[in-house]
């Protein structure tokens, strides 16, 4: 007997989730479970910053205090040139955190937490929070040229998915909930709530509902305001009132420039990730862990240090934001001529690129968003500065165009266009740069994807034949119903049918054939037969009935009902068709059957979808 499609259909649903590792929860209980993961994530970004600034002071500056300002520049060391072995103390106490605890956090954590969400049903080891938080604020602290919104980002995704764990919910709702983890890490430590929710929906749920989306949008609230309860209101950037853009011949030619610097930094973030690349696979060649990381923290001791003797500043350490914050300002003004200027804003791009490159590849623990802001913002005061100096029309604003270069060299890097526009803009408070940022994002993100199709969040899985969708689609054919997508070339028949009478009223034709089978009237099998091939193998089959070979593995659905339940119906039963009926789903006549839906039908109607919008 066939039961009702709803109800044996949320009776399967039930039963897989366990077999999943648990009943779905209710929307609300996961609402309020996302809630809390907010409030814990959001204390933890503060208490990450925290340890960062007494680590900070401690290493460069000799004394015990939390109270550290990224957007001001350090105050020269006592150590003098003793400054180049801090690094590199710094590096061997990673080293042994991440080797002898938890290999996960090295690197920037992010491609990390998208393994775990595509490959490994949102598992993260509880350990790996605990030992990210503590090593990446050593390698920052200590000077190495990484952020902190990758170390934030798996710190939250791990508190997400031990929330996960302990509370037992199929792999899909822990999925979210390590989401919501990543997009409240980085709305707090940035004070950006939009932008963290586009991170979340853009690069890491595989899926985009109102039961994915209200997690993570109150996660992401929830630890915006603990941080802003505790560290402040404030934009992470403090930004001079810009001059409109208009909307005349003078601003056209500008939004051309803007998409000219878009191009320019499409080439340096594709530059970012080769360099990035080559730089783990150097370092890769030497095999002890400590003294590959001791070199690459020697050349940034080095390198911090030599900055500090010629400038009067160490630029490149840490997340960087002192030298944003000047050229934002005007306070890195030119000391000279303005193509001075240019070429030493060039040198700290290319600084920053050198350093981040050798920490990240040698074994930091830190991310590479704050590079990417801090090299961005560079290029783009380079940028305005040559156009200064080519007189042209509208050109010179050298805070608007590091604004620009900063989200696109984010959005070329990494893929993520619409959270680098987002958060720049809440990172600035300044909405009349949003325009010409779209612009520039988009260009950037096309000359990256010429010559380095991954982003940095996805080439170190490709490398490891973990591949990440670029694309999230929303496949048309799932809604559509069975009456269109029905195989109408079907028979009904009787189960005592012998199956060589089938064979003989039918030619060669080579086809698939698809047979309902009734009992009583009531339809009891389906069967699907493939003529050419039954054709010869009919003489070792005499005597057998349709109902002898038909399968019972079938389900009974509406023709107005869409295909995305039934896709789900067929897997909740194993089935391998399912029968269309223009009445009830329940004890079915052969009368009422219109059509049949398999296994096939499905793919190839998926397939088309693929093809037609899957060129990604």
């Amino acid at each position: 007997m066939i039961l009702s499609g709803e109800l044996m259909l949320e009776k399967d649903i039930s039963q897989h989730a366990v077999l999943d590792g648990g009943r779905p929860l209710s929307l609300v209980t996961l609402a309020f479970l996302a809630l809390g993961l907010g409030i814990f994530t959001g204390c933890g970004a503060v208490l990450f910053r925290e340890l960062i600034g007494f680590i900070h002071n401690l290493a460069f500056l000799g004394r015990f205090s939390f109270h550290y300002d990224a957007s001001l520049f350090t105050a020269a060391s006592p150590w003098g040139a003793g400054i180049i072995l801090v690094p590199i103390i710094g590096g061997l106490v990673v080293t042994f955190l991440v080797v002898n605890f938890a290999p996960e956090a090295r690197g920037h954590g992010v491609p990390e937490v998208m393994d775990a969400i595509f490959y490994k049903d949102g598992i993260i080891r509880p350990v790996v929070a605990a030992v990210k938080s503590v090593a990446s604020a050593i390698a920052i602290g200590t000077g190495a040229a990484v952020g902190r919104e990758g170390p934030i980002i798996q710190i939250g995704s791990a508190f997400g998915s031990t929330l996960g764990q302990v509370i037992q919910m199929p792999s899909y709702q822990r999925i979210i909930l390590v989401a919501a983890g990543a997009g409240a890490g980085i709305a707090a430590t940035f004070n950006t709530p939009i932008g963290g929710v586009m991170f979340a929906l853009e690069l890491m749920l595989p899926e985009i509902s109102v039961s994915s989306f209200l997690p993570v949008a109150l996660a992401t609230g929830a630890a915006t305001f603990v941080g802003r309860a505790l560290l402040g209101s404030q934009p992470a950037f403090f930004v001079p009132p810009l001059p409109p853009l208009g909307t005349n011949f003078h601003a056209v030619a500008d939004l051309l420039l803007f998409a000219v610097l878009g191009g320019i930094v499409g080439l340096a973030s594709g530059g970012f990730i080769r360099g990035l690349y080559f730089s783990e696979e150097f370092f890769e060649r030497i095999g002890n862990s400590y003294l590959r990381h001791m070199l690459g923290m020697l050349g940034m001791g080095l390198l911090i240090y030599g900055f500090f003797v010629f400038t009067g500043h160490y630029y490149v350490e840490g997340v960087g934001y002192a030298m944003i914050q000047a050229l934002l300002t005007g306070h890195l003004a030119p000391g000279g001529s303005l193509a001075l200027f240019s070429g030493f804003l060039v040198l700290l791009f290319g600084a920053k690129l050198l350093a981040t490159c050798a920490c990240l590849g040698s074994g930091s623990s830190g991310g590479i968003f704050s590079p990417s802001l801090f090299m961005g913002a560079a290029l783009g005061g380079a940028f305005a500065s040559l156009l200064q100096i080519l007189h042209l029309t509208g050109a010179g604003d050298v805070t608007s165009f590091a604004m620009v270069g900063m989200a696109a060299m984010v959005g070329g890097g990494t893929g993520a266009v619409m959270t680098a526009v987002t958060m720049i803009f809440e990172m600035t408070r300044d909405y009349g740069i949003v325009m010409p940022m779209i612009i520039a994002v988009a260009v950037a993100v096309g000359v990256r994807r010429l010559f380095a199709p991954e982003s940095l969040y996805t080439i170190k899985l490709v490398k490891r034949g973990h591949f990440i969708p670029k694309a999230l689609h929303a496949d048309m054919f799932l809604v559509r119903q069975a009456a269109d997508i029905m195989e109408r070339d079907i028979q009904v028949l009787p189960g005592s049918t012998p199956f060589e009478a089938l064979i003989s009223a039918e030619e060669e034709t080579g086809r698939m054939r698809h047979v309902v089978v009734t009992e009583n009237g009531r339809v009891t099998g389906v069967l699907r037969v493939n003529m050419a091939l039954r054709k010869g193998l009919a003489e070792a089959e005499r005597g057998l009935t349709l109902a002898a070979l038909a399968s019972r593995r079938f389900v009974v659905v509406h023709k107005d009902d869409i295909a995305h339940r039934i896709i789900r119906l067929m897997w909740m039963r194993g089935a391998i068709m399912a029968v269309v009926t223009g009445g009830g789903t329940a004890d079915v006549r052969g009368a009422d059957v219109l059509g049949v839906i398999t296994k096939e039908h499905v793919a190839d109607s998926m397939a088309n979808a693929v093809v037609n919008f899957g060129n990604e």
